[in-house]
């Protein structure tokens, strides 16, 4: 029904000239109104005959009447205009299962907007008034609506809870600071939340920044990726370029031994011929001698016997030479070259499974042994590279300094003068790997392959170039080594070395390795080129072994 009647206000204060609501309404002498325009225009049409006219009594005036705004009219009808004010509350003012209600509403509870600290109540819009009205009011802590004001009471002095115990770590109210908690480290709620509050901005400040570095790690690590790609896709492309390469010239190779195969075929078999049918003619002629022999044998006269005689020249044939020596000289190129493409197809294997990706994580280096464990290779020595007074046993995993010289064949890997060894393998990505060692002194290494092996001078001698890094192991010392520096380590006594080797991060540490590990050194560097774990024992009886990790 309201809404009728709004209906019929609204057509009471409408213009019969424009039937829509009045805009600047102005009321004629005989007391229609209508829009200042609509009336405007009207008058402006009737001016050629004099008169003006009411549109709807259609009294005339004469002269044309001054138009004036009328106020009182014009305020009715912003009035009408207004949304109508509810009676009572919307249905979604009313509390819910779910929200904090007005203590003070009766019936039907309001939400409430806030909730009182110091009255320890919560309030609707209406009740709410006085707090903000009323100078008794001032002082009390408004904060969003919580049901859980109960929680601000003591439990055991029915007191609000305004001061904060720093030795039991909770909050008391004023009579708890004199009797239970008296002696205590306490201090104002509102200090502690302040000092809470420092603490809480602080951490937001670190996880803010972390949050920072980690979108800075995310977007090196996509760049990784792409370059990852871009590598990938490079080397794919290379490769099918060199092995293309490789097959087309070993395809002219074979089609060119073939060729000649077949023309010296053609050109033997052709000579063959040649001797076949000179053999032939040969034959007939000694048949012919033959038969005349066998006539000759049978003359009694010795004399013409001995005059008759021919004189029988030897036919030389040299013995025929077939296409065996060209497969055996085949075969002598195609085992080498198995035996090369053996041995790069397993470095070009263990280089594409060795790709990795660094992962930016301060925590990258492992912090425990099962963590290092993760990265455990097996490491063998290689008997090319040892020491003619080395003797390596247990599967080449241990070196032994001997009296008597082995019998190593000569090979330009091996190193002359000094009792040193280094792994068959070459070492990239995250490596760990222990060495267990015995008597005087051992030094631990990891070196580049091409460190010099004749002589005894810096260029050969790990850690005394810029090649090799390694860790002097005494009895009772440790000693860092590298490009002839050294650095004294303190640590614990043991005869477990573990080293661990992040090639990408270009990261060395040595560990001595009992029932904990405790770093002895680390080493921050670049590392240019695949490394070799290497190994140098002191004297006759010493002894260290790459221990097999589970």
């Amino acid at each position: 029904m309201a809404k009728q009647g709004n209906q019929l206000d609204q057509e009471k204060f409408s213009c019969s000239i424009c039937l829509e609501e009045l805009k600047d309404p102005v009321t004629l002498p005989c007391g229609h109104s209508y829009c200042l325009n609509c009336i405007k225009t009207h008058w402006d049409e009737e001016d050629g005959k004099k008169l003006h006219s009411c549109p709807q009594c259609r009294q005339t005036f004469t002269p044309r009447p001054v138009l004036v705004k009328n106020t009182m009219l014009a305020e009715l009808v912003k009035e009408l205009k207004k949304p109508e004010v509810p009676v009572g509350p919307a249905d979604h003012c009313y509390a819910g299962p779910e929200d904090v209600v007005c203590d003070y509403c009766t019936g039907r509870k309001l939400k409430a907007v806030k909730s009182c600290l110091v009255c320890l109540a919560s309030y609707c819009e209406k009740h709410l008034q006085p707090h903000y009205k009323s100078p008794a009011f001032k002082k009390h802590k408004l904060v969003e609506p919580s049901k859980n004001l109960e929680e601000n009471i003591c439990p055991h002095h029915d007191e609000v809870m305004k001061m904060f115990c720093r030795t039991d770590q909770q909050s008391i109210c004023y009579l708890c600071s004199v009797d239970e908690h008296r002696g205590h480290n306490t201090v104002s709620a509102a200090a502690e939340r302040t000092e809470r509050q420092r603490e809480l901005e602080g951490s937001r400040q670190q996880i803010q920044q972390r949050i920072q570095d980690r979108d800075k790690d995310v977007k090196v690590l996509q760049q990784e990726v792409e370059a990852l790609n871009r590598s990938a896709e490079k080397t794919v492309e290379d490769s099918e370029k060199i092995f293309t390469e490789l097959i087309s010239l070993i395809e002219k190779r074979r089609s060119e031994v073939k060729q000649q195969i077949r023309s010296q075929q053609e050109s033997e078999v052709s000579r063959v011929k040649e001797l076949q049918e000179k053999l032939e003619q040969e034959i007939t002629e000694l048949k012919r001698k033959d038969a005349e022999l066998e006539q000759l044998s049978h003359t009694e006269d010795h004399n013409q016997f001995l005059h008759n005689y021919p004189s029988l020249s030897k036919l030389n044939i040299r013995p025929l030479r077939y296409f065996e020596d060209v497969t055996a000289a085949l075969s002598e190129l195609r085992d080498p070259l198995q035996d090369i493409l053996r041995q790069t197809w397993t470095n070009i294997s263990s280089l594409v499974t060795q790709v990795d990706v660094l992962l930016l994580d301060p925590k990258a280096e492992p912090e425990t042994r099962a963590g290092f464990l993760k990265y455990s290779c097996e490491i063998t020595l290689d008997p090319n590279t040892a020491n003619d007074y080395l003797l390596l046993s247990e599967g080449n995993r241990k070196a032994t300094v001997v009296s008597q010289k082995q019998s190593y064949s000569s090979h330009r890997d091996r190193f002359i003068d000094l009792y040193q060894v280094l792994s068959r393998e070459s070492l990239t990505g995250r490596c760990y790997w222990e060495v267990e060692w015995r008597g005087t002194g051992v030094i631990v290494a990891v070196t580049y392959k091409n460190i010099s092996r004749a002589g005894r001078g810096r260029e050969c001698v790990f850690g005394f170039n810029d090649k090799s890094w390694t860790l002097s192991c005494y009895q009772n010392s440790f000693t860092f080594w590298f490009n002839n520096i050294h650095t004294p380590v303190s640590g614990p006594q043991s005869s477990r070395i573990g080293v661990y080797l992040d090639h990408r991060a270009g990261i060395l540490s040595f560990y001595s390795v009992s029932e904990t590990m405790t770093l002895l050194h680390r080493v921050q560097t670049t590392f240019t080129q695949p490394l070799h774990a290497g190994l140098y024992l002191f004297d006759c009886g010493s002894t260290a072994e790459f221990c097999k990790l589970p």
